[in-house]
């Protein structure tokens, strides 16, 4: 099966008007940090968060009459499953998704609130994806694979359309990959486009399926990633044939480099991103080397990212940052002590923004009381010259 430039335009034509033409931005902050020229394509802004309704809308365009009347159905815990409900009942079509038992309750009630039949069955996706396969051949519904399906990889392939008409002067592209529907669809055209223009797809280190298929090893993958979204076993078949065929290069990221890119989109650039959706910004941070340049483009994929996954991995960045400081302190248990470790502080300019003051259980003598403080500077090199003034006033400061 081989896909093509046309295949692209013609998938543009279907979904124009039915998806957002997203944004495609620069920003000074994530280029400097970056140490290239960046320019962030924003489908986070899309209807449903993510770019996955663009292979769902196109995909969902081409259903025949009789499969139209009978609905689809499709497998996903994410993205996928929303784009497809929402443009299902867009075109009139009745859906199904199955979902896995532990899936949020937030992401069932979205997927429903867009008009879907939620399905919950088995522990795991591959489970889930089986009983959808199975409804799928006792009720006749049409299955919707998330990027195993040259509709929805066409369909993805209209975001490099979009960036290169938008910057004509991008030397480089990255895409987040998880099974390899978006970053086949995107070399595809950007191939036809720009002839000779490098295209990379970016996975995360515990989860580097589509390297190790491309480089002929065994898939070993697995363990927790913030970047839940390419976090994948089982890549595409045909998505793996043509990038094979085109040569794209997969590159790969740590896992606190997607931590950072979420938090330098958040503060730099004031753009939610999920972790997937800020992998193209982590390769960039994790091989500067490569990109040293060039202008560079990179899409922010989805933005469905948890509350509180957000705020922690914005408080741990600031602990990296050295802008968060913990510190513990022995002091004597008498009057006065907080109060002058705390003028301390406020000399050098910090804000105190958590208090624990142990005096039964931590402390090493009745006499003493452990202290420990949560404080906030402007930069790591406030951060020294106040733990430095501590010192000098003989606090007995520890890191924590």
């Amino acid at each position: 099966m081989t896909l093509s430039i046309a295949d692209i335009r013609a998938a543009a034509e279907r979904v124009r008007g039915r998806i957002l033409r997203t944004p495609s931005i620069e920003n000074p902050a994530v280029s400097q940090a970056c140490g290239t020229r960046v320019t962030l394509k924003l489908d986070n802004l899309q209807a449903t968060g993510a770019f996955k309704e663009r292979g769902a809308a196109n995909r969902l365009s081409l259903l025949s009459a009789r499969e139209r009347e009978a609905g689809v159905i499709a497998m996903s815990a994410g993205n996928h499953a929303q784009a497809v409900a929402r443009h299902a009942t867009l075109l009139g079509i009745a859906s199904t998704i199955v979902m896995p038992r532990f899936t949020p309750s937030t992401k069932v009630a979205r997927t429903e609130g867009f008009g879907a039949r939620v399905v919950l069955h088995g522990e795991t996706l591959a489970e889930a994806a089986a009983h959808a396969h199975h409804l799928a051949r006792t009720e006749g519904l049409t299955f919707i694979h998330p990027y195993d399906d040259p509709a929805v990889i066409a369909g993805q392939g209209t975001l490099a359309l979009e960036m290169l008409e938008d910057a004509p002067e991008l030397d480089a592209l990255i895409f987040p990959t998880g099974g390899g529907g978006m970053v086949t669809g995107c070399a595809v055209a950007a191939r036809a486009l720009r002839p000779g223009m490098p295209v990379f797809g970016v996975e995360v280190e515990g989860y580097q399926a589509m390297r190790q298929r491309l480089a002929g090893q065994p898939v070993q993958v697995g363990g927790p990633t913030v970047a839940e979204g390419i976090a994948v076993r089982d890549v595409g078949s045909l998505p793996l044939e043509m990038l094979r065929r085109l040569g794209v290069e997969i590159l790969v990221v740590p896992e606190h480099a997607v931590e950072q890119a979420i938090a330098l989109l958040a503060e730099g650039a004031k753009v939610v991103a999920e972790g997937a959706g800020a992998a193209g910004v982590a390769a960039l941070l994790t091989h500067p080397d490569r990109f040293a340049g060039l202008h560079v483009g990179t899409v922010v994929c989805g933005g469905n990212i948890d509350s509180r996954a957000l705020s922690n991995v914005l408080l741990r960045q600031l602990l990296r940052d050295g802008r968060i400081l913990r510190l513990t302190f022995d002091i004597p248990d008498r009057p006065g002590m907080l109060a002058q470790i705390a003028a301390r502080i406020s000399e050098i300019g910090g804000n105190v923004i958590e208090v624990q003051h142990q005096q039964l259980f931590g402390a090493p003598t009745v006499q003493s009381t452990e202290l420990h403080l949560m404080i906030e500077v402007r930069d790591r090199a406030q951060g020294e010259a106040l733990i430095a003034a501590l010192e000098a006033g003989d606090f007995g400061v520890r890191r924590t």
